[in-house]
């Protein structure tokens, strides 16, 4: 007789933004945990931003804030400690990865190594907000106003998937974020990835996924800010399938109440699309094994 396949579970393979540790983010992180656990969440991969290496790469809130690259930094091993101390708190109702988010600026290649090593995390989301050092997520004019600097729509697509590449072929993150992230605020988004000169380098970026064991983030955030589907939309999630590459719901939460939105709409999705929903936590790194084999 067959058996049923288990029942999906709740996860997130990229969350937990917290006000403690972020400052577009609001409230505690612990809060943030328990909030996970009472929706029932198996694992959870919390996913707070590498701060910026250079003033340059800083964001309009931190400046306003009068912070800086050190003082950031300082925050952010903050964030490790603390989640590392909530990973072993609630480890009987809860497996927590300390898992953080990396920028693809300019000097990424030398600083995200060095943080990794640092820092150890669980694994790593690698995402792309930046093209040609230029932000283009905070608001539609610095989202025109980059895409005008890059030569245009098109070439702005192509220069962000570009990027994207060499990050992954660079850092070999564990988790792809957000992977079509550049889609933000073009309304012809649907017929522009479409062309073949965008076309061919997301199937170049899906196809180094699949080689290098990458999850793909299926970034449920889009949803909650009005957007009419998720990162991935869906003729690249069509093909992400085909190619049998693996991926995972992340609600990418700012504040407790995010998490737990639009999930059961994501796991619905992929599972009629035929992913799994057994959902596994992507590729670790190994700290122990490392350590113990440099002694």
């Amino acid at each position: 007789m067959k058996s049923n396949p288990p029942e999906p579970s709740f996860v997130s393979v990229h969350g937990g933004h917290s006000g403690e540790f972020c400052l577009h983010a609001k409230d505690r992180l612990e809060d943030m945990i328990k909030r996970y656990i009472e929706l029932g969440f198996t694992w959870v991969g919390i996913t707070e931003h590498l701060p910026a290496w250079k003033d340059e790469f800083m964001y309009p809130d931190e400046i306003a804030a009068n912070l800086t690259p050190k003082k950031m930094l300082k925050t952010f091993d903050s964030y490790i400690k603390e989640c590392n101390r909530l990973k072993q708190k609630y480890d009987s109702k809860i497996r927590i990865f300390t898992a953080f988010e990396i920028e693809t600026c300019s000097g990424y290649d030398a600083f995200v190594p060095e943080m990794i090593k640092r820092f150890k995390p669980d694994y790593i989301v690698g995402s792309v907000h930046h093209v040609n050092d230029l932000g283009f997520d905070i608001s539609r004019s610095q989202y025109l106003e980059t895409a005008e600097k890059s030569g245009g729509m098109d070439a702005l697509y192509e220069r962000y998937f570009d990027l994207q590449y060499e990050m992954l072929m660079t850092i070999n993150p564990a988790v792809a974020g957000h992977f079509d992230l550049i889609r933000l605020f073009d309304v012809d988004y649907g017929l522009r990835i479409k062309k073949p000169c965008i076309w061919q380098k997301i199937v170049r970026n899906l196809e180094c996924i699949r080689r290098q064991d990458i999850v793909m983030d299926y970034n449920l955030r889009a949803l909650t800010k009005g957007a009419e589907e998720p990162y991935i939309s869906a003729p690249i999630l069509k093909l992400a399938g085909e190619m049998g590459i693996r991926v995972v719901p992340g609600e990418d939460s700012h504040s407790v109440a995010d998490i737990g939105k639009n999930m059961e709409r994501g796991i619905k999705t992929l599972d009629d699309l035929g992913f799994t929903t057994s959902f596994e936590p992507p590729r670790l790194y190994s700290w122990e094994k490392q350590e113990t084999h440099n002694k």
